[in-house]
Parts: C-alpha cells; sequence; structure tokens
C-alpha cells in the first residue's frame, strides 16, 4: 500500500507541476475572470488546492489547530504556485517518509461545525490526491473556456515514475 500511496502522491505533484506552468504564463485578468465551476477563477481553484492540500498535510502531521496558507495571502500569484507545488512536494515527501505503522494510523479531526470525523491516514492520502484530480480537471475545463491552446495532459496513464 506504500508504494501505491508514494506513486500516487509523486502523480499529484507531476500533475500539478503540468498545469502550474501553463497557469502561470497567464495575465491576471485571465486568473480573475469569472469562468464558473466551483471556485469561480483559476486564482481561486489553485488557492483552493493549495488549501486542501495544506489542510490534509497538517492532518496528517496530526496538527490539532490547522491553519489556511491562503487566508489573508497578498502575495503574487508566482508565489501562490510555489507555494502549492512545494505543498505537493511536502505531501510526497510525507508519505515517503512514513512507515507502515503511521500509514495504517487512524486521524481525527473536526470541521468548522465542530462536527468530529476520523479517516485511515490511506484513506486521507487519497482523499486529497483524488480532490486535487478534480480541481485540476476544473482548471483544465477553465482553461479551454479561455482558448488556451496547449493544455497539457495531466491524466495517470501520462505519469512517468521517477525510477
Amino acid at each position: 500500500m506504500k508504494n501505491m500511496l508514494a506513486h500516487y502522491t509523486a502523480y499529484n505533484s507531476w500533475a500539478n507541476q503540468q498545469l502550474a506552468k501553463v497557469l502561470l504564463k497567464l495575465t491576471d485578468e485571465q486568473l480573475n475572470r469569472e469562468l464558473g465551476g466551483g471556485f469561480s477563477t483559476l486564482r481561486n481553484t489553485v488557492y483552493h488546492i493549495w488549501y486542501t492540500e495544506s489542510l490534509w498535510h497538517q492532518r496528517l502531521q496530526l496538527t490539532e489547530k490547522t491553519t489556511d496558507p491562503t487566508a489573508g495571502f497578498s502575495g503574487s500569484f508566482t508565489e501562490a504556485c510555489a507555494a502549492w507545488l512545494s505543498q505537493s512536494a511536502l505531501l510526497e515527501e510525507w508519505v515517503e517518509k512514513a512507515s507502515q505503522v503511521k500509514l495504517n494510523h487512524t486521524i481525527a479531526y473536526t470541521l468548522k461545525k465542530s462536527e468530529h470525523y476520523k479517516m485511515a491516514v490511506q484513506d486521507a492520502v487519497m482523499e486529497v490526491c483524488n480532490h486535487s484530480t478534480f480541481y485540476r480537471g476544473q482548471l483544465v475545463y477553465m482553461l479551454g473556456v479561455l482558448g488556451v491552446g496547449k493544455i497539457p495532459a495531466t491524466e495517470y496513464n501520462r505519469f512517468k515514475p521517477k525510477k
């Protein structure tokens, strides 16, 4: 199971990098244009993926009170993408270093509404990667709406893992 999770988090990092290369070429007007979807703009969608990857990474580290790296973020989009990609790499690194005991653990967390949940660590890793995949799909759609012609394929079968 560890090998599969390590492979999946490596894929997640790679796919995020592929889209970031395209996103970083866009103007602020394009990044902020209302295009529909769950978070309506490319910028907001990237911030949402970054936030969620950070949130789950913090939960995996058993952080009691998580923080939102995007709250009040005033840096450039380039800095935001760098932080997002760094966060993806941290998740990948966490899985690589995790013992099987840690991966078999169950984490507990509370949502804003004081709803208490438990989830197996292995499921949490799958959750965060699947969440990112879903929102990368929204980014691809939004790029298409903008008329961006060269959108990289980020499907899992395109990923070539490091040997």
